[in-house]
């Protein structure tokens, strides 16, 4: 079972993809992550990627689709969930394209719904673990302990300089902008399934559950 998450920040994809990769056994693919570890692998393909983005440069779909590629065929687990990817109307065709060449197939499309002014109020207090990535909210989720990882007791508090609300309006509307298509993209194919991220968590990832079934 493949899906992709699509949602602005602060609509808690990385909150229902953690949940089901601990729940399920499905392995999540950012975008971000894997291209940091294919920096630091040493292998030729991230001594690639490396020297791209040493440069300043955006690495290409071509490069990004091949890192997906190795992971699909290296990596075993109930299947796959696309955080980040695809962004364009190219992308999402080139994972079309790669997953029929390997015999596979997307199981859904879970969009998460979120309106802009409560993202705002979302990302204004998040803050997350540096160490196993569990994310916090000043108001609506504090640590137990004041600056201690409640999941894995590390005092490793890392907060975005660009979580606030200016920065999220701008982040919001690139969001829309390349987004949009994709939707439009993925409702046409009958794969897009929307989510009220409105709902408490719980409420979410029972959503997403039902989906999924």
């Amino acid at each position: 079972m493949n899906i992709i998450l699509l949602g602005p920040p602060g609509a808690g994809k990385g909150t229902q993809a953690r949940h089901l990769v601990e729940t399920r056994g499905m392995i999540q693919l950012s975008t971000g992550d894997m291209l940091r570890e294919a920096r630091s692998s040493g292998t030729t393909m991230g001594k690639k990627v490396a020297a791209i983005m040493d440069a300043g440069k955006l690495v290409t779909d071509e490069i990004v689709i091949g890192l997906i590629e190795e992971k699909l065929t290296t990596e075993k687990g109930a299947g796959f969930i696309f955080d980040g990817f695809p962004r364009t109307l190219a992308q999402a065709d080139a994972l079309a394209a790669l997953l029929a060449k390997l015999g596979q197939s997307l199981h859904a499309v879970v969009e998460i719904r979120v309106e802009d002014d409560a993202l705002v109020a979302r990302i204004s207090g998040r803050f997350t673990c540096g160490n196993c990535g569990e994310v916090y909210h000043d108001e609506t989720k504090p640590t137990a302990k004041d600056g201690v990882c409640d999941h894995c007791g590390s005092t490793d508090m890392v907060r975005r300089a660009d979580d606030n609300a200016d920065s999220l309006r701008t982040r919001l509307m690139e969001y829309y902008k390349k987004t949009s298509p994709l939707i439009g993209y993925y409702y046409a194919k009958g794969d897009l399934r929307p989510v009220n991220g409105m709902s408490d968590i719980q409420e979410v990832t029972a959503s997403i559950e039902a989906i999924l079934g």
